[in-house]
């Protein structure tokens, strides 16, 4: 199990640290870098864990569950942000 959140978390900040710190946006054209990049991270993720050998006593099919629903609401947040974001433009 430390092997497997150890990778889960290794990927999450290879993500996390890949997007460039400094990203010229206008007020047109926002996007979510740093959801976009945890979204890569658990994608990579959820691809290691299914591909590792053996049950670990339940816990790879465990943090593949988990990975699997922390991609869905990745996903549901980014929604969120875009539909947020857009309610806000439409008040300038």
């Amino acid at each position: 199990m430390k092997t497997l959140s150890r990778l889960l978390v290794l990927a999450m900040l290879a993500g996390i640290f890949s997007v460039p710190v400094i990203k010229a946006t206008t007020d047109d054209d926002e996007d979510q870098p740093r959801m976009e990049a945890a979204l890569r991270a658990l994608r990579e993720a959820e691809k290691q864990l299914a591909e590792a050998k053996h049950d670990k006593g339940g816990h790879r099919v465990a943090a593949l569950r988990s990975t699997r629903e922390a991609i869905r609401q990745t996903e549901l947040g980014m929604r969120a942000g875009d539909r947020h974001e857009d309610h806000d433009h439409d008040k300038k």
